[in-house]
């Protein structure tokens, strides 16, 4: 069974997003739903797991750094809004 959620990211993300979903005759919807697929059935337990594709490792002059908040779900909320008033 399907069930609907609300997700917010970046503009540009949503665009590309968009576009690679068109060129492969999919949905934005089940891509999405294919991505977290691969991560839930993949049991990888941290972002640290995640594959990454060896082009970006072999430009990368470090090891990723996956910044995460503390924030609390307010306070995530409210910097949200306001990085879009700024935009406009």
């Amino acid at each position: 069974m399907d069930a609907k959620i609300t997700l917010s990211f970046d503009e540009d993300v949503i665009h590309g997003a968009k576009l690679f979903a068109d060129r492969n005759n999919i949905s934005l919807s089940r891509l999405t739903e294919y991505i977290y697929r691969n991560l839930i059935e993949n049991n990888y337990k941290s972002l640290d797991e995640l594959p990454i594709a060896n082009w970006v490792m072999q430009v990368a002059e470090e090891a990723p750094i996956y910044v995460r908040s503390r924030k609390p779900n307010a306070a995530l909320k409210a910097e949200f809004y306001e990085s879009r008033k700024k935009k406009k």
